[in-house]
């Protein structure tokens, strides 16, 4: 009887943010945008040889959004599966709550074709995939106090 073969898994890791600014009492969070294909998402990257997820989140955000951002609070985690060849990969990303302290979304790296502030709202409604919904719905709450649990 021959034995079926199992895809190789591989463990990867994230960090990234949520970045917010309280524009006429309303809550903006940026987006980080492609045109082809379209997706909006919330920027995040892996970490580099010996730095932290906090370092990481810190560095990639600022990277891809081009605002310089302190951490506020953690936000939890999100996981996702997804194929890369014939290697199955589980991704984790840890996301933080961040304010802007400086910077310019017009300092975006290429890695994006735009970046933008919205409504958190309307956010909601442009995000591309589901999980980055989850972790802007997460970011809302703990802005309005609502939330203090980050799982």
């Amino acid at each position: 009887m021959m034995q079926e073969s199992r895809p190789r898994v591989e463990h990867l890791v994230s960090a990234g943010g949520v970045v917010y600014r309280l524009a006429d009492s309303r809550m903006e969070v940026v987006l980080c945008g492609r045109a082809d294909p379209p997706v909006w998402s919330l920027p995040k990257g892996t970490p580099d040889a010996g730095e932290t997820l906090e370092e990481t989140a810190l560095r990639e955000v600022q990277e891809e959004t081009g605002l310089d951002v302190r951490i506020v609070a953690p936000l939890g985690t999100i996981e996702y599966w997804f194929y890369r060849g014939d290697v199955r990969c589980r991704k984790t990303v840890y996301y933080n709550l961040m304010e802007p302290v400086g910077g310019s979304v017009d300092r975006h790296d290429p890695e994006f074709d735009m970046v933008q502030w919205f409504d958190a709202e309307r956010a909601l409604d442009c995000v591309t995939y589901p999980n980055d919904a989850q972790v802007v719905r997460r970011a809302i709450e703990r802005v309005r106090g609502h939330g203090d649990d980050t799982a």
